[in-house]
């Protein structure tokens, strides 16, 4: 077996396919790319590591995840462990991660793509020892994670909904944070590491972030009144959510945030229970995943004696 797929039946919106019709979408995506593989179908959370490991151990090379970011979350973590590839074909409600690397959206394209495109090595980013690809986050960050976790109905609407409800009875707390160069506490409505730039559904929380720079990008949501948080809302969607008063950022290698209470926290929006104390560290170009592009692409070329790290596709 050459790759493996693993399709999340209910990952995203209402109009997703069937467990069937995308089975038969993969297996015909398989037969293009005249690639030997294997295709199967998750039947709870968490199955979808179990699933990736499994094929790995049968001789897949590359291991598409077909699903949100939680899927492609517990793909990733076997696939990097493993010096696999990660193919990612964008089935849930927001895509953040897929949109971050400039993924397809329609199903066809996409598994072409994460069978067969171009290999490009990104970073990774770990929170209490637990992976992420996209955003992790503490305060109203995890807290809304857990909350959509739970709704019948995906999609942005959905979630705008369900935030304006929580945010009336959410209670901001005070966070301190760590690195080698400086330390500072504030209340903070939500603190978002983020490896790449958004969300989902276009809400770019770090701007600046990049997925290949060695680097995370700390944001901090100063703690204000209802109000003022819903007008400017809009800065998550116009990109200019670094231009907020009072919010701060940070990037670095490693980062400790703390809190005179447990913390609770998410990992590409599943969440976990933390200690008082949550250390973050980037685990630079840890992740092989397919993106478009052919071998006209070619790799980034290093002269040699250069300390430059690639940041383009490279060939698998």
């Amino acid at each position: 077996m050459t790759a493996g797929i693993i399709i999340n039946p209910v990952a995203g919106a209402r109009r997703r396919p069937t467990a069937d019709v995308a089975v038969r979408r993969a297996q015909a995506a398989l037969r293009r790319c005249s690639v030997d593989g294997e295709v199967c179908v998750t039947e709870q959370r968490g199955n979808a590591r179990a699933l990736a490991r499994s094929m790995i151990a049968g001789g897949a090379r590359t291991v598409v995840a077909w699903g949100g970011d939680g899927t492609i979350n517990e793909v990733a973590a076997e696939v990097a462990a493993a010096g696999a590839t990660l193919g990612v074909v964008p089935g849930g409600s927001g895509n953040g991660f897929a949109r971050g690397l400039g993924l397809e959206r329609r199903a066809e394209a996409a598994l072409r793509t994460a069978i067969s495109g171009s290999v490009r090595a990104i970073d990774t980013g770990s929170i209490d020892g637990r992976l992420f690809v996209n955003v992790a986050g503490i305060g109203f960050d995890a807290h809304m994670a857990a909350v959509f976790n739970r709704l019948s109905r995906r999609g942005a609407p959905a979630y705008f909904r369900a935030g304006v409800r929580e945010l009336r009875s959410y209670r901001a707390a005070t966070y301190t944070v760590r690195t080698p160069d400086e330390t500072f506490t504030m209340p903070a409505f939500l603190v978002a590491v983020a490896n790449c730039r958004e969300y989902g559904n276009g809400a770019l929380i770090a701007p600046g972030a990049r997925p290949d720079d060695g680097l995370l990008e700390l944001v901090c949501i100063p703690a204000r009144r209802l109000p003022w948080l819903l007008c400017q809302s809009f800065r998550l969607f116009a990109g200019t959510i670094d231009r907020l008063p009072g919010i701060r950022r940070v990037s670095g290698t490693a980062i400790e945030l703390a809190a005179d209470r447990p913390l609770a926290f998410h990992v590409d929006g599943e969440v976990y229970a933390g200690g008082r104390c949550l250390r973050v560290r980037v685990d630079g170009s840890s992740l092989r995943v397919r993106v478009p592009g052919g071998p006209e692409t070619g790799p980034t070329i290093v002269a040699a004696g250069s300390d430059r790290r690639p940041t383009g596709p490279v060939q698998a």
